[in-house]
């Protein structure tokens, strides 16, 4: 059960309707090879889910490697919880099935629109205000290229826009949750922004949703189970006692509460691939089933393969929540622009969310680990 869940059923069941009503009716793409998916699209927009907190607190539930049957729509089948792994720290399951299924969503809208030849389309998270616009620009020579070949281009850089979006999507509601933003009513969202696993964990997602949609064999949700569970392997996943005693060892350090609504999170990881192009997970120190790990580090998505072929592609968010002003501020000062420009401003809001962490929480609230070429992580 999910952390939004969770909460809803303390206070009774008030929000069961939100989690699962979207979901109630089969969508027929989900009948087709995976690999079939960009081209077929879906019937609407993933369904809603909520992540979980990483801390070994009540409402926190723990997981290894049987997750269950992974669904695009609603399915009580899923397992969710947190997981840990030797190279990749804590991984918030739900996250990754969040990120996973609005890569395949934004990859397949990406793909319509290629083939469309629109100028470009916005899209939104369901939990999110705030709407993302996507300009392309298109290769002289597109209309003298044959039907098969831009499919076959098409294919290729929408599997990059979707992941680059879901990725960049996802970043931006944590830092909106940085400063306040509370997508299910009252419910403070704060602790869990930037906590220690979501952002390697909704990296991990798109890695698993560009997977499975390159699964010919399987049809999209058992492709994201296979995918997932391989990722999860490589990272060395634990048994759910190992995930749970990893978190209760930082107790104290890391975080302070027992109860969802009562948890201060105190280290969070601010790494969003910034620096060198990939993220380094958080590890806890002196996990015995994990002697001598090493952080395996993701690379975040890029749109490389856009110029290859000749395109371009600009991505601009318009915020409509109240925290809205304070994020166009530390970007626009007093000037009236109502968009965020990702490449350009990210950089700036993440230095200004560091600055405002160090103060508030010293500086032990970021690990630092240094990335080893040795440890790389190639996507496959």
């Amino acid at each position: 059960m999910d952390r939004a869940l969770r909460k809803a059923c303390l206070v009774g069941l008030l929000l069961m309707p939100l989690a699962g009503g979207c979901g109630m009716v089969q969508d027929r793409t989900l009948s087709y090879p995976a690999n079939q998916v960009i081209y077929r699209g879906f019937s609407g927009p993933p369904r809603v889910r909520f992540g979980s907190y990483p801390s070994s607190n009540i409402g926190t539930f723990f997981k290894g490697l049987e997750l269950g049957k992974h669904g695009y729509n609603f399915r009580l089948s899923e397992k969710n919880g947190v997981a840990y792994t030797c190279r990749g720290g804590h991984i918030d399951i739900i996250h990754v099935r969040i990120a996973a299924d609005w890569t395949a969503y934004l990859a397949a809208a990406a793909y319509r629109h290629l083939m469309d030849r629109e100028t470009g389309f916005s899209c939104k998270l369901a939990v999110d205000r705030s709407r993302s616009f996507v300009t392309f620009t298109y290769p002289a020579d597109w209309e003298r290229r044959s039907r098969i070949e831009q499919m076959v281009i098409a294919r290729n850089v929408a599997l990059a826009v979707g992941s680059y979006l879901a990725f960049t999507m996802t970043t931006w509601h944590e830092m909106l949750t940085w400063y306040g933003f509370k997508c299910m009513g009252p419910f403070p969202e704060y602790p869990s922004a930037f906590s220690w696993e979501d952002t390697y964990s909704n990296l991990l997602g798109t890695i698993v949703g560009v997977r499975a949609l390159q699964d010919g064999q399987h049809r999209y949700n058992e492709a994201v189970e296979i995918a997932l569970g391989q990722e999860l392997r490589t990272l060395g996943i634990q048994p759910a006692e190992v995930a749970r005693q990893a978190s209760e060892s930082v107790r104290g350090a890391w975080f302070t509460g027992n109860i969802i609504f009562h948890v201060n999170m105190k280290k969070r990881n601010f790494d969003i691939g910034l620096e060198n192009g990939y993220i380094t997970p958080t590890l806890i120190p002196g996990v015995s089933a994990c002697p001598d790990a090493e952080p395996l580090p993701l690379p975040v998505p890029r749109l490389n393969v856009l110029a290859e072929h000749g395109f371009a592609m600009t991505l601009e968010i318009e915020p409509h929540e109240w925290e809205r002003d304070r994020l166009l501020r530390i970007v626009h000062g007093d000037q009236p622009h109502k968009r965020i420009i990702p490449e350009q401003h990210f950089a700036l809001i993440m230095d200004t969310i560091r600055r405002e962490a160090a103060a508030k929480y010293g500086p032990e609230y970021q690990p630092n680990y240094a990335v080893r070429p040795s440890t790389i992580y190639s996507v496959r």
